[in-house]
Parts: structure tokens; sequence; C-alpha cells
């Protein structure tokens, strides 16, 4: 174990360490100014540690590089449990977020993940393996990562259910 500057202990094997992150959208916005054409960007990220936490991070600034790593620290900062039976979900879920729906269905073993590219990313970096996911309208990259946060959060643990109605 080693201290930082200002005094913290920092473990190897930290959270962060294990932390994977994937680049899903970048997006450049044009401004037009009296010199020309002032560009920004903008970086939608999903961060996971592949074990049923996931986070979504959005950035925004004047650099490719700036807003990608904005969004990586909003993603860590965002980093949300959900429920997964071994390697799929417990049950079906469906949801939507603004103009975006999506379907999320259990799947055989062996199945793999059957999804759009950026539900993909966030059921894979959930630790998710077998899984089928449809999104139903909507191209909007971030609106279709927030219905598929939204639909993971409607998920519920199979035995806690079964002992409430139990009780």
């Amino acid at each position: 174990m080693s201290n930082d500057r200002k005094g913290r202990s920092k473990e190897e094997g930290s959270p962060k360490g294990d932390l994977q992150e994937k680049v899903l959208f970048i997006n450049r916005c044009a401004k037009v100014v009296k010199g020309g054409r002032r560009f920004s960007f903008s970086a939608l990220v999903v961060v996971g540690d592949g074990n049923k936490r996931v986070g979504m991070g959005f950035g925004k600034a004047n650099e490719v590089t700036d807003a990608i790593r904005k969004a990586v620290e909003d993603g860590r900062k965002n980093l949300t449990s959900f429920e997964i039976d071994n390697d799929t979900i417990p049950h079906e879920v469906e949801a939507s977020y603004d103009g975006a729906k999506i379907i999320i269905k259990t799947a055989t073993p062996g199945t793999g993940v059957i999804a759009g590219s950026h539900a993909r990313a966030v059921l894979e970096m959930l630790g998710v393996k077998d899984v089928v996911a449809k999104n139903l309208g909507g191209n909007n990259p971030c609106n279709q990562v927030r219905a598929t946060f939204k639909a993971l959060a409607q998920l519920q643990n199979r035995e806690k259910t079964l002992s409430q109605r139990k009780s």
C-alpha cells in the first residue's frame, strides 16, 4: 500500500483498476464565429466491471480526449448494480426513454448477447453472457443507453420476490 501526495492510501487492487470503458458515440458540434468554425465534442461512454455493475457517462469538451476523460469520470460516479442470474437476466423487461424503446429477454446458455450496438455494450459491461435485446424505435445513442438502464433497473431477484410473497 502506498500513499499519494495528499496522504490518502492507494491500494493496488482498487475497484477503479478492474473497470472497463467503452466509447459508444462521439459527436462533433460546430459553432460559427467571426474567424470561422469553432468545434466542440461530446462523448458517450459505458463503464463496467463485468460483474453486475455498470455506469453511463456523458462528457463535453473542446478536445475529443478531454470529452472522453470527462465521460469516463462521470460513468465511474454513476456505477449502478443490477440483478442478474448466472449469465442471463432473471426475467423479460421492457422500457422506454424519450423516443427509444427496448425489450430485453432471457436466453438459453450458449446463445450469447444478441442486441444492437449500444444495448450490447451495456449488457457486455454488465457481465451478461446470454440475452436477447431489441431496440424498437429511436436511433439516438444516449436515449438507447438510458432506456437500457431503465429496463435493467426493473430487474428483480427471483428469491427475494418469492420470499416477499410468502411473508
